[in-house]
């Protein structure tokens, strides 16, 4: 989703303002100190803005103007003539309204942490934040509306004029302007859904009940409906970190928190018939991840009643001009303050600049129907995987008139009619398939999908120039079935490859999944040390462009498999599957050849090997999007683990060995505070009985630039080589937290990396006997290997650069001490 999201700025963005009318400079009161967040709009029209926490501003428009017109709470608005058409330094003083004078006030500079009415307040808030919400009762249940919405923002002329929209105009009819940031916006997405949510607090279990899901013109694309509902998962800002767009920034209720904000106690009135403080809070420092804004709390529960949060400007966050939270709380029994309504918005854009276009982001969640201690019996939190039910994305009107908690808006309404018709145009299936190729790298026609286009082209020194066309059939997110292949040419060994596999779902409820596939290419074997036998799994033989040294490593593989697998359990899955590979050495000079009898005078160039293995992988708290044969991961910061046990077994189909081998593999993404986010991975496997080199655990080296997961940098392919290992991985980004402290670096949002990795192992003297390849078998048994990173993120906000430094054994053959990796992305 975040792909599709930036894919469609970038279509978005890239038709230039020519603007008629122009004005920017700075708002100040009459002492000449800038006015935050005042508004500019030019005069008896809807298009304005704000100005940012300095006073300045900058406003322009296609349209011809004679005015704009400045204001804000507590001053005399002004209007001021446009004598030029292009007044990019004006300054505009603006007066205090004399019957509010006392009511006018501009935070700014340091608040004391002592003898600060606000900080003691703060600290009775901690004392009593368990004594409010749901978790205050041993169970609870209630109703929770949510609505999502995309909009396009900053539309002018211009862009209603551009050659992208022809036949399209008609959706310009009705545009509104935002209430916060006080630009032009059109809805172009807009998804309701109503629940019932059940919790255990004595147990920790919680059930979530979609009732009704309805959105405009992509009410089969779970995919995007759940990754758009990811981007701001729902926040407690009890908490002391609030997580979205996979950062967390530091709540102003956090209990580090005058640390890092500054606290006027600025009011206090009845809100709702309770006695409430208002205190005004803003960041002691720039470019970290904090708001400003204020909250209202009550005296005697000390609850928070209404608290609104915007993003710092300067934060280190890509793509994302701006954030906006509001959050109101309801009282229950006189005493138990609870969340009613929660409003979220961010302005996603490729410019950082006042004017450019982008898209709004925003989420409205409002909840009714509270109920407390009725106990459920522990069955009832007892989730399978959830099965596709369409009566819930096809509810009726009466439905939606019953359940919508918040009424539709003109605009909102309009979305449902604007998009039905819009998908009837042929320009805007354009536009969406462009996006959805660039996103998910496949081409859509009708039934099936070309790609992954971004496959299409490689290079490896067996090959040469690859040329790769794929497919998939693709009729629905919710397919049952489907079939899967590729076809690839290399032009210097003049060999045809391929890949196919076909699945199917049988069983819905448990996911119960039959699959079977083959695959004939070549393979840079020893990627992984824990590998499983994915027929359209990853290979690195055509990734080798750049490279520091020749890949002459490279094995042809034909690869058989049929599995079954099965989920009782929501993210708990056992996989058995049988297996049949072929293997030889591809590259010239590289060989697995391997003693075929105990006098070693035979040897065999061709490996058969016939396998059966037995997988259970638990990945607590992953999301999904889908009910089909395929699911779409909607976030990565779930754990992931399984064991695999694989049992070798000889002549069945004339195999070769017979063995066993168990493995198990651990990862752990870290979300440590405001120090930013960790990755700990740690993998063991043994192999019992004798096989030659290409059944070994062969310690993954990376002969790339390019940074690739779980690898060893400094590590050539084959330069250990193991049947009993033990490996981990550690990697910290901290997000720009240590950057942000140093002046040259600050504004240039850099982020910080460093990692360790390290791997001990062994082999047999029987497996060394066996191997008669010429490569020396070495384990990295007299210590454990290491090697560490330091690493520069975010330049230019997609590329990474890291330099690594090898540790230990140094004395090996052509071994390399130091080296550099890169890596593009986008991440926010």
């Amino acid at each position: 989703m975040k792909y599709f999201l930036l894919s469609t700025l970038f279509i978005f963005s890239c038709f230039k303002v020519f603007a008629q009318t122009q004005v920017s400079g700075v708002v100040v009161d009459e002492n000449g100190v800038g006015i935050p967040f005042a508004n500019v709009i030019f005069t008896d029209s809807s298009e304005g803005t704000t100005t940012d926490e300095e006073g300045n501003f900058s406003l322009s428009s296609q349209k011809n103007y004679a005015s704009v017109t400045f204001s804000f709470l507590g001053y005399q608005t002004k209007d001021v003539s446009l004598q030029n058409k292009d007044l990019n330094n004006l300054k505009v003083t603006l007066y205090a309204a004399s019957e509010s004078l006392s009511e006018v006030r501009i935070y700014k500079g340091e608040t004391s942490k002592k003898n600060n009415p606000a900080i003691d307040i703060l600290r009775k808030i901690w004392a009593n934040r368990r004594g409010n919400g749901v978790r205050k009762f041993d169970q609870y249940a209630y109703r929770r509306y949510e609505k999502l919405e995309f909009d396009l923002n900053t539309i002018d002329s211009s862009l209603i004029e551009s050659r992208i929209f022809n036949g399209m105009e008609f959706i310009f009819e009705d545009l509104d302007t935002n209430r916060i940031t006080g630009k032009t916006y059109l809805p172009v997405f807009l998804n309701e859904s109503v629940s019932m949510v059940y919790g255990d607090n004595t147990t920790g279990q919680e059930l979530t009940d979609l009732k009704g899901n309805k959105n405009s013109g992509f009410s089969d694309n779970q995919m995007l409906i759940s990754t758009v509902r990811d981007i701001y998962d729902e926040i407690d800002v009890y908490d002391n970190y609030l997580r979205f767009f996979d950062k967390n920034f530091v709540s102003p209720l956090s209990k580090t928190g005058i640390n890092v904000y500054n606290y006027v106690l600025a009011d206090s009135a009845y809100v709702d018939d309770k006695y409430c403080y208002n205190i005004v809070y803003y960041p002691r420092r720039e470019n970290e991840l904090t708001f400003r804004g204020d909250f209202w709390v009550n005296d005697t529960t000390w609850a928070i009643k209404d608290i609104n949060l915007e993003m710092s400007e300067g934060a280190n966050l890509n793509w994302v001009k701006g954030v906006y939270i509001e959050q109101e709380f309801d009282v229950l029994n006189d005493s138990v303050f609870l969340l009613k309504r929660d409003f979220f918005q961010a302005d996603f854009a490729l410019k950082e600049k006042e004017d450019s276009r982008g898209i709004y982001g925003k989420r409205t969640v409002l909840y009714d129907q509270y109920e407390f201690d009725n106990e459920r019996p522990s069955s009832f939190y007892n989730k399978t995987v959830n099965r596709y039910r369409e009566e819930v994305y096809n509810r009726e009107d009466d439905f939606w008139q019953e359940n919508r908690l918040e009424e539709l808006n003109g605009d909102e309404r309009g979305v449902y009619d604007m998009l039905d018709t819009l998908k009837t145009v042929k320009q805007f299936k354009r536009l969406y398939n462009v996006s959805t190729a660039l996103a998910t790298g496949y081409l859509d026609f009708e039934g099936w999908d070309y790609g992954p286009i971004f496959s299409t082209v490689g290079f490896n020194d067996v090959e040469g120039i690859r040329l790769r066309a794929g497919g998939r059939t693709y009729f629905s997110q919710h397919d049952k079935w489907r079939i899967e292949g590729y076809g690839a040419y290399g032009f210097e060994d003049n060999k045809f490859k391929y890949g196919i596999q076909g699945k199917v779902l049988l069983d819905p409820d448990n996911r119960l999944i039959v699959s079977a596939g083959n695959r004939r290419d070549v393979e840079q074997l020893g990627t992984n040390l824990t590998n499983t036998t994915d027929v359209l799994g990853r290979s690195l033989a055509s990734s080798a462009l750049i490279s520091t040294s020749s890949n002459n490593s490279l094995s042809s593989i034909n690869l058989s498999v049929l599995a079954v697998e099965i989920e009782p359990v929501e993210n708990l899955t056992f996989r058995v599957s049988g297996s049949y590979r072929e293997i030889e050495a591809a590259s010239e000079g590289f060989s697995l050849d391997f003693y075929t009898d105990e006098t070693r005078t035979q040897v065999s160039s061709e490996l058969q090997q016939t396998e059966i293995s037995n997988l259970i992988m638990y990945t607590p708290g992953r999301k999904t999007a889908g009910y089909g044969v395929e699911r779409e991961e909607v976030e990565d910061d779930h754990a992931t683990m399984f064991v695999n046990y694989t049992l070798g077994v000889s002549n069945i189909f004339e195999s070769d060995f017979d063995y066993k081998k168990l493995q198990f593999f651990y990862n752990q993404p870290l979300m440590i505070g405001g120090f930013g986010r960790a990755n700990l991975s740690f993998e063991a496997g043994k192999t019992y009985g004798e096989v030659p080199l290409a059944l070994l655990s062969v310690v993954p080296g990376n002969q790339t630039y390019f940074q690739l997961y779980n690898t060893f940098a400094q590590l050539d392919y084959y330069e250990f080589v193991t049947d009993t290992y033990v490996a981990a991985h550690f990697e910290h980004n901290f997000n720009g937290r240590l950057f942000s402290r140093i002046p040259l670096l600050r504004d240039l949002n850099l982020r910080e990396i460093v990692g360790i990795k390290g791997v001990w192992g062994e082999i047999s003297e029987d497996n060394i006997r066996l191997n008669a390849s010429g490569i020396p078998l070495v384990a990295p048994n007299d210590e454990p290997y290491w090697e560490y990173s330091l690493g520069v993120g975010n330049i230019f906000k997609i590329i990474r650069i890291d330099a690594h430094f090898r540790g230990n054994y140094l004395d090996n053959p052509d071994a390399r001490q130091f080296g550099v990796t890169i890596n593009f992305g986008f991440h926010f």
